[in-house]
C-alpha cells in the first residue's frame, strides 16, 4: 500500500518570500568579498628565490 504524501506546514515567512519573488523578482546573486584584515604579498618571489627554496 502506497503511503501519503506528508503535507508541508504552511509558514508565514516562506508565504511572503514567493509573493515577493512574483512581484518584484529573484534578488540578484551574492557578490564575493575579499576580507579586509587579509594582506596581499607586497613582492612576488622572484626566479632566483624560487629555485633556491626548490633545492
Amino acid at each position: 500500500m502506497a503511503r501519503k504524501k506528508k503535507l508541508k506546514r504552511f509558514r508565514a515567512v516562506q508565504a511572503v518570500k514567493e509573493l515577493a519573488r512574483e512581484r518584484v523578482g529573484a534578488p540578484p546573486a551574492e557578490k564575493v568579498v575579499p576580507h579586509k584584515n587579509k594582506k596581499a604579498a607586497k613582492h612576488k618571489p622572484t626566479l632566483g628565490k624560487l629555485l633556491g627554496q626548490s633545492e
